[in-house]
């Protein structure tokens, strides 16, 4: 029976050690504090039920008081790694938080952070530790426009004290499936039902394009947000995928045909635009052929240069030439350039190709940091972080976990500390967000 026990006791010991090497993952966000509580009392319960056995266990029983060490030491594994991976975390932060004011602004204005604490951001803004902030659903559940609206412009009177431009104030409502600020604001479809739904009348697709922007812009200028990651303009190749939980570019993407797409796009970034809120395309280089979720897995975009420069790249090569958008780079591997890192960490792509032979001087900004397909590459967010502000990325995205940010903070000073920051690309990507900032 005891054998039996020891056994039974070692195996949830077992299955607790690759939690504990990385419950501050991103994707445990959600549930962070309960699975901290969790190890830490079930590893306590392990070791004290091992002491136990030890205890009442005959020298004779040599194979049961090994497994009962064996458990114990497994089980004082998991909560050391517990309580390391939760001192690690305090520990950087309180290094970001102290680090010198000059250099955590020259670094925190390349970064737009979701939060769940609204002190906690206040106090980041404080320290002029980062350049915009992100709205999501739990932002704004349950509250009225008037308090989500005096929150922001609380975010803001920080920096209008400190004598700094203004806070991007960043969401993802795109209408449809995607609307993360509805409620409060009015729940509208999405740009590809409008454009299913007036796709043999360009006059009257236009006038209902229009009009759905305005909307929409007028909704977040006077909630105070002045950045949309909207429109989706990867071209729709129909691709479905059973276990995409998150991306759905198929029902978001506007249409099949690029030059459909391009128009669209134009039509609702213009009108956004003049209500003050600037777009955001996105996701180059183009999801539409995309089986993977970036959101959960690694994804590659295989196709050749040929292909994309004849379909997925012409919405953005025009749009990225005639209007004031930001461009969001996604996590996939674009293949055809760069095979071993996602794109929104190649210097291959963004350098090479963006601001290279492309010439685009505009504002960059990579998808959300905490996705899986960046946060378990073999680059990882820390060195990532680093190669896409070196190769001309603007602002890098940490929307849904904000505790990643510390993490990414502290090794950009680490790098900066050791002169692996491109001062050039670092100052030349300032002068583009001034100028992004300028009504």
């Amino acid at each position: 029976m005891r054998f039996l026990l020891a056994i039974l006791m070692l195996m949830p010991a077992l299955a607790l050690v690759p939690i504990a090497w990385d419950w501050r993952s991103p994707f445990l966000v959600g549930i962070r504090p309960w699975m901290f509580l969790g190890l830490i009392v079930l590893s306590l319960s392990l070791i004290l039920g091992q002491i136990r056995l030890l205890r009442t266990s005959r020298s004779e029983e040599s194979v049961l008081r090994v497994l009962s060490v064996l458990g114990l030491l497994i089980a004082g594994l998991v909560l050391a790694s517990t309580l390391a991976l939760e001192a690690r975390f305090h520990w950087v932060r309180y290094q970001v938080l102290h680090v010198s004011p000059d250099r955590l602004e020259r670094l925190g204005r390349h970064f737009i952070v979701g939060y769940r604490d609204l002190a906690e951001v206040q106090e980041l803004v404080r320290l002029r530790a980062i350049a915009g902030v992100f709205l999501s659903t739990h932002n704004v559940r349950g509250k009225s426009v008037a308090r989500v609206r005096q929150e922001i412009r609380s975010l803001q009177n920080l920096r209008q004290e400190q004598g700094l431009s203004r806070l991007w104030v960043a969401t993802d409502q795109e209408g449809g499936a995607v609307s993360r600020l509805s409620p409060p604001l009015s729940r509208q479809p999405s740009l590809p039902q409008i454009v299913d739904r007036y796709s043999g009348d360009m006059v009257q697709l236009e006038s209902e394009v229009r009009k759905f922007a305005d909307k929409q812009g007028k909704e977040l200028a006077d909630l105070g947000v002045n950045l949309n990651f909207a429109p989706v303009v990867d071209v729709n190749h129909q691709v479905m995928n059973p276990n995409d939980r998150f991306s759905h570019i198929y029902e978001r993407a506007i249409s099949s045909d690029p030059v459909v797409v391009t128009q669209v796009a134009a039509w609702y970034c213009a009108s956004l635009e003049y209500a003050g809120v600037r777009c955001t395309l996105k996701h180059f280089p183009g999801l539409g052929r995309v089986f993977e979720d970036t959101h959960r897995e690694d994804a590659n975009l295989t196709a050749s240069i040929t292909e994309l420069t004849g379909s997925d790249w012409l919405p953005f090569r025009v749009l990225m030439r005639k209007s004031r958008a930001f461009t969001m780079l996604g996590h996939v591997k674009l293949t055809a350039i760069d095979k071993e890192r996602p794109l929104s960490a190649s210097a291959s792509v963004i350098a090479g190709l963006l601001r290279g032979e492309w010439q685009y001087d505009g504002v960059l900004i990579t998808d959300n940091f905490s996705m899986r397909a960046i946060y378990n590459s073999s680059v990882g967010i820390d060195k990532a972080s680093i190669t896409a502000l070196n190769a001309g990325v603007d602002l890098i995205l940490i929307s849904w976990d904000p505790d990643q940010y510390y993490r990414v903070m502290y090794a950009l000073l680490k790098a900066d500390e050791q002169g692996k920051l491109d001062r050039k690309t670092l100052d030349q990507s300032d002068r583009r967000l001034e100028r992004a900032i300028r009504p």
